[in-house]
């Protein structure tokens, strides 16, 4: 599976979204099919790419397809982050964190270490420099999830079997 892309939402988008393409080495410009909205792609461009809403903006399930209302602010703590490769090393993440003044730090979560950056102090991004990142994919995989936490190995879910030919 490939994340191709994903939406969070801020105060500044235009900063964010400036922020997120400096680390994943890309560009980052406004999102016209929404108003005063940006999206930030990644050095590969091929697609990936992370679109920044303002926290006035809602998208809900419109008549035929999305749809995008606005409403009053809301910057409510949220349990949604991402971990994203990053281009920039640990050290530079962190000097560009700071220099927003936003909370940034080198954390161990055990399989992996990454760079905890709080956009705006208000939503998480785990930025995995290459070394984190080749961490993260030796650590990361189902077998070492299940051992972690002794869990059986075997498949759980209860779509089991759908889909499958």
């Amino acid at each position: 599976m490939s994340l191709l892309h994903l939406s969070i939402s801020a105060d500044d988008c235009q900063g964010v979204a400036n922020f997120l393409a400096r680390v994943m080495g890309g560009k980052a410009m406004p999102f016209p099919p929404f108003p005063d909205c940006w999206i930030a792609f990644t050095a590969k461009d091929d697609g990936t790419a992370i679109e920044v809403y303002p926290t006035t903006h809602v998208l809900k399930a419109g008549p035929d397809q999305i749809s995008c209302e606005i409403s009053k602010p809301d910057a409510t703590p949220t349990f949604v982050h991402a971990a994203i490769c990053a281009q920039l090393k640990r050290t530079e993440i962190i000097a560009l964190a700071s220099s927003k003044g936003w909370i940034s730090r080198i954390c161990n979560r055990g399989p992996f270490e990454c760079v905890e950056v709080w956009l705006e102090n208000r939503l998480l991004v785990e930025l995995l420099d290459e070394d984190m990142q080749k961490d993260y994919r030796a650590g990361m995989t189902a077998s070492n999830w299940a051992s972690m936490f002794g869990l059986s190995h075997e498949s759980n879910s209860d779509f089991d079997g759908i889909g499958k030919t």
